[in-house]
C-alpha cells in the first residue's frame, strides 16, 4: 500500500474539505495517509504571508467562504460559513492533535473538531466544545490538556513544522508523495493521479 504524508493545521479553513473525505478516499484508492499536524500559522508569519484576516482582504475572505461552501456541496456535504476565524486557540488545538496522533485518537479528534467547527459553528479548542469532544472520545479533560501542554508535545509540534517547511510545505492542507508536494484540497486528486502515473511507469 502506497503512503502519502498529509500535512495539516487545525485552523486552516480549506482543510475541512480534506478531513471530511480523506478516510473514504484512502479506502477507495487503497492508500495510507499519514496525518501530521503542524503550524501553518508560524510558516505563514515567517513568510510574511497573512492570507485572509486583515480588513483590507475582505473581498478575498468573502470569496474563500463562498468557495468552501460550493466545494462542500460538490463533495456532498455542507459547510456553514462563515465559521469562527481565525482561531483563538490555534496552537492548543494542534498540540492536542499532535498528542492524539501519538496516542491513537488523533484522526477522530481532528474529524470531530472540523465537523463541529464547520457544521455547528463551534470554535476548536474552546469550551464547552473541547470538553464535549473529549467526552465523546472517552478522554479525561484535565489530563489531556496537561499532556498536550507538555514540552515533549510542544517540541514535536515545532519539529513537525520545521520538517514540513524544509520539505516544501507552506500551506494546509498539503500532501507529499515520494518528495512531490501537492498543496490544497483541490490538489488531492492530482496527488492521487500522480501516484497512479508513477505506478504505471513501473509496469
Amino acid at each position: 500500500m502506497k503512503q502519502v504524508d498529509f500535512w495539516f493545521s487545525i485552523g486552516s479553513t480549506y482543510t475541512y474539505l480534506t478531513v471530511n473525505r480523506l478516510q473514504e478516499l484512502a479506502i477507495k484508492e487503497n492508500l495510507k495517509f499519514n496525518w501530521h499536524p503542524f503550524s501553518v500559522r508560524k510558516i505563514m508569519m515567517d513568510m510574511d504571508n497573512i492570507p485572509f484576516t486583515p480588513p483590507a482582504k475582505k473581498i478575498k475572505s468573502d470569496y474563500m467562504w463562498r468557495d468552501i461552501e460550493r466545494r462542500a456541496k460538490f463533495y456532498g456535504f455542507e459547510a456553514k460559513v462563515p465559521a469562527p476565524y481565525p482561531l483563538k486557540e490555534f496552537d492548543l488545538a494542534n498540540q492536542i492533535a499532535v498528542l492524539g496522533m501519538k496516542e491513537g485518537w488523533g484522526v477522530d479528534y481532528v474529524f470531530k473538531t472540523y465537523q463541529r467547527w464547520f457544521q455547528q459553528g463551534k470554535e476548536p479548542a474552546t469550551e464547552p466544545n473541547l470538553s464535549q469532544i473529549f467526552q465523546e472520545l472517552n478522554l479525561d479533560h484535565e489530563e489531556t490538556i496537561e499532556k498536550a501542554n507538555q514540552q515533549e508535545i510542544k517540541d514535536k509540534y515545532l519539529s513537525n513544522t520545521e520538517y514540513a517547511y524544509k520539505n516544501g510545505v507552506f500551506g494546509s492542507p498539503s500532501f507529499i508523495y515520494d518528495g512531490e508536494v501537492f498543496w490544497g484540497d483541490d490538489r488531492l486528486e492530482d496527488c492521487i493521479k500522480w501516484i497512479k502515473l508513477e505506478g504505471s511507469k513501473l509496469i
